[in-house]
C-alpha cells in the first residue's frame, strides 16, 4: 500500500509540474471541447510512457546492474531538486493556473492531435514518466504498486481537471491557494526522496 501511495503521489506531483499542458486541457474544458478525448489521450499517453520507462529500467537492470544505484541516487537528488522549487515557488510565488480565455473549439480528431502534440512534444515528460517514474518504481520494493499508483495519479488529475474545470478554474488561479498546492507538493517529493534513499542504502 506504501509503494502504491509513494507511486500515486509522485505521479501527481509530477503531472502538476506541467504548467501548460494543465492550462490547455483547464482552457479547452471550459470551453467545451470533448473532456473525454482529452482526458483520455493525457492518460494514455502518461500510462504507457510510465510502463515504458519502467520496463526499460528494468531491462537496463539486467544489462547494467551497477546503474541501478546510480539511477536511484539521480532520482532521490531530482527529487530533492524538484521539492527545492515548489518550496520556492511558495515564498516568490504570487500568480496561480492562469488559464486562456480565447479558446476556439477543435474537432474531436483535431482535439486528440493537439493533445498528443503537446503531451509527447514536451521534453519534461519524458524526463519525469521515462526516466524519474521507471528508476524510483524499479528502485521500490514493490515496482508493480509503485507503477500502478503513477498510472492511478494521471487518471485522477485529468479525470478530475476536465470534469470538474469551472470551479477547478477559479481554484487553481488563486495564488494563495497554488501556494499550499506546491507547498504539499514540496513535503510529498521531499517526504518520497528520503524514504527512496532509506530503502536503497539502509
Amino acid at each position: 500500500m506504501w509503494s502504491l501511495l509513494s507511486g500515486f503521489s509522485l505521479g501527481l506531483s509530477l503531472i502538476v509540474a506541467i504548467g501548460g499542458q494543465n492550462i490547455w486541457v483547464l482552457s479547452q474544458s471550459m470551453a467545451g471541447a470533448n473532456r473525454l478525448v482529452i482526458a483520455g489521450v493525457c492518460i494514455l499517453c502518461d500510462a504507457l510512457l510510465i510502463l515504458l520507462g519502467v520496463s526499460f529500467i528494468s531491462q537496463l537492470q539486467l544489462w547494467l546492474p551497477p546503474l541501478v544505484p546510480i539511477l536511484t541516487i539521480a532520482g532521490v537528488l531530482m527529487l530533492l531538486y524538484l521539492a527545492y522549487g515548489s518550496a520556492k515557488r511558495v515564498i516568490q510565488g504570487s500568480s496561480g493556473l492562469l488559464t486562456n480565455e480565447n479558446v476556439q473549439r477543435q474537432s474531436p480528431k483535431l482535439l486528440a492531435l493537439t493533445a498528443l502534440g503537446i503531451t509527447l512534444l514536451n521534453p519534461h515528460v519524458y524526463l519525469d514518466t521515462v526516466v524519474l517514474i521507471g528508476s524510483l518504481a524499479n528502485a521500490d520494493p514493490s515496482p508493480i504498486a509503485f507503477t500502478i499508483g503513477a498510472c492511478l495519479a494521471s487518471l485522477f488529475w485529468f479525470s478530475a481537471l476536465t470534469a470538474f474545470a469551472p470551479k477547478l478554474k477559479v481554484f487553481l488561479s488563486s495564488p494563495l491557494r497554488w501556494r499550499i498546492f506546491d507547498a504539499v507538493i514540496a513535503v510529498i517529493l521531499m517526504a518520497i526522496a528520503l524514504q527512496l534513499a532509506f530503502n536503497a542504502f539502509w
